[in-house]
């Protein structure tokens, strides 16, 4: 069996921030869960679709907004996310 590449600290970092996410969706109403977890997989599959990987300085201030959203989405109070589409 082949072994997998060792990730880098900053690819950690997002999977950690991404399993987070899908651990605090678990603690929200069912049908609200569905949604943040599809809100949350769609926004990280397009950023590392379009977001160059040596692009770090940007990576990073995604990651840090991240965390700031996932810390907002662990209030009890705060039932769901919210989205907005901006036309290009």
């Amino acid at each position: 069996m082949a072994s997998r590449p060792k990730l880098s600290g900053i690819q950690k970092q997002v999977l950690t921030l991404y399993r987070g996410f899908l651990r605090t969706a678990r603690l929200k109403d069912p049908e609200e869960r569905l949604r943040i977890e599809s809100v949350v997989s769609a926004e990280f599959r397009d950023n590392a679709r379009n977001v160059d990987r040596r692009n770090f300085v940007y990576i990073e201030y995604l990651l840090r907004r991240g965390k700031r959203q996932l810390e907002q989405l662990k209030n009890p109070d705060i039932t769901g996310l919210a989205t907005l589409e901006v036309k290009k």
